[in-house]
C-alpha cells in the first residue's frame, strides 16, 4: 500500500537529475504511468494521491531537495 512518503522518490524520479525541471502534471502522469496498479491498490489513497503528491513536494522544499518557486506549475530538483 502506498503512502505520501513513497512519492517522494517517485517525484524525483520523475524530475530527474539536479537542476531538471518538470510540470506537476508531468510528474503526476510519470507516477501514474509507473505504479498505477499501486495506486489502484492502495485503498482511500487512491481518491487522494494527487494532492498528496503535492504535500511531498512541499515536504521535498523543506528538505531542500525542490524548488517550486522557479516557475508557476513547475518544481526544480536542487538535488
Amino acid at each position: 500500500m502506498m503512502t505520501r512518503e513513497d512519492l517522494k522518490p517517485l517525484i524525483l524520479q520523475a524530475i530527474g537529475s539536479p537542476g531538471n525541471k518538470e510540470r506537476i502534471a508531468k510528474i503526476a502522469k510519470f507516477i501514474w504511468d509507473h505504479h498505477q496498479s499501486d495506486l489502484e491498490k492502495s485503498g482511500d489513497f487512491f481518491y487522494t494521491w494527487q494532492y498528496d503528491m503535492r504535500w511531498a513536494g512541499d515536504s521535498l522544499v523543506k528538505e531542500g531537495k525542490l524548488d517550486k518557486k522557479s516557475h508557476i506549475g513547475e518544481w526544480l530538483r536542487l538535488r
